[in-house]
């Protein structure tokens, strides 16, 4: 609905708090002022229930949700249609499509990383810690989708048990909801002056359970759905780490639980990556009482990933297809040809991933990649003699440059 200023809202309950004292304990680096300032009451929030919303879009606000759905919808259909739906490179363009959500939601985080460390990196041979970090992430976005005929608590731990396996020294508190107090804040002793303090712990299996409730109905605009079971799982935070990265995931279960991506994921992060003080600040507009803004956010990311979905599905495709006249000379039956499509997935390959992927013998995987080589398809960059890497170069280029503008858009 509207209101007298002009400005959209969609109201729904703002957060309720309960008051509690805090007793700020010794890090072994706060001073004892610091720790005497952060004793003392202080407010944690109380999620209010969702399952039974009543949802009343303003008309505009109405046709711009749909208009984001139908956008997300027609990629998935240019993705499939693009390649062919029995094409064998449609299931790796949709594994590249969703490394790129997964780079997307991690940076919204802070945790950036190249296309080329990110591929190391499922190889094992990366060096980079971030790297590893986002390749659980991608683990986690695969559980989403896997797993989004059943959304329910299991589902919601085991997406965050594959991100947070990644990350070490927080192995402990993989899968496991929260027993402690968590704020957003710059203190590391208290929850005094932070700008959100979650609710109490023992009011999280509730909460999980009204949203995915609230997930599974049926009468709802589906980026509408989508948007609001978000901000409230990020609201509820119910994790120690991992909560925005495990709430974006829970982004692409929900669209693949509405039938939305079927066939591919739509980078929808990078579009919320764009804005993010805009996402940030949606979300406390949420936290106040107002959904408008959240969906809103959601609507232009749903419409940018479609657009800039598109444009990366022709880009790789146009890789593949320079590839394939590069490889013109070799016989129909070569193994190289079978390599060709999963590079789009895998821009780094080595000979053991190829064999994998091939089900064929390390000879042969070693064959292809000589051929892929002697073609200009491939360069060998390790200079080893062991453990040796070849790379797609104009793919990784690709995947940098289209994570570089995001931050420029």
């Amino acid at each position: 609905m509207g209101n007298p200023g002009g400005t959209l809202s969609l109201p729904v309950t703002p957060l309720g708090y309960e008051d509690h004292t805090w007793i700020a304990e010794s890090d072994g680096m706060s001073s004892r002022a610091a720790l005497a300032a952060g004793s003392g009451p202080y407010r944690s929030a109380v999620v209010p229930p969702i399952s039974q919303l009543s949802v009343h879009l303003d008309g505009s606000m109405s046709a711009d949700s749909e208009e984001a759905v139908a956008a997300l919808a027609s990629f998935d259909r240019y993705a499939s249609s693009r390649l062919g739906s029995q094409s064998t490179t449609l299931g790796p363009m949709s594994a590249v499509l969703l490394r790129t959500e997964s780079t997307s939601s991690s940076q919204i985080e802070n945790l950036t990383v190249g296309a080329r460390q990110l591929a190391l990196a499922e190889l094992d041979q990366s060096t980079s810690d971030n790297a590893r970090v986002v390749v659980a992430n991608v683990r986690a976005m695969e559980a989403a989708l896997r797993l989004a005929d059943a959304l329910d608590l299991n589902a919601i731990l085991t997406m965050h048990a594959e991100l947070m396996a990644g990350q070490r020294g927080w192995e402990v508190h993989a899968g496991r909801l929260r027993e402690r107090l968590v704020w957003v804040g710059r203190s590391a002793v208290s929850p005094r002056g932070a700008s959100f303090i979650a609710p109490q712990p023992e009011l999280v299996p509730a909460a999980l359970a009204d949203l995915t409730e609230f997930m599974r109905r049926d009468d709802l605009p589906v980026l509408v759905q989508t948007a609001i079971a978000h901000a409230q799982f990020e609201t509820i935070h119910p994790f120690v780490d991992g909560n925005g990265r495990t709430g974006r995931a829970l982004v692409h279960a929900l669209l693949r639980a509405k039938n939305i991506l079927t066939q591919t994921t739509a980078p929808v992060s990078a579009g919320l990556l764009r804005r993010t003080e805009s996402y940030f600040e949606a979300l406390t507009a949420y936290r106040s009482g107002d959904a408008a803004p959240i969906v809103a956010e959601f609507a232009g990311a749903a419409r940018f990933a479609a657009r800039t979905g598109e444009d990366l599905v022709d880009s790789l495709e146009d890789q593949l297809d320079a590839a394939r006249r590069s490889m013109s000379s070799l016989r129909p039956q070569a193994a190289a040809w079978r390599v060709l499509p999963h590079l789009v997935a895998h821009p780094v390959i080595n000979a053991h991933l190829v064999s994998r992927l091939l089900g064929t013998s390390g000879t042969t995987a070693q064959r292809a990649l000589a051929q892929l080589t002697e073609a200009g398809v491939l360069s060998e960059r390790s200079g080893l003699k062991r453990n040796r890497v070849w790379q797609h170069g104009g793919i990784l280029g690709i995947l940098d440059t289209y994570a570089a503008e995001l931050t420029r858009r």
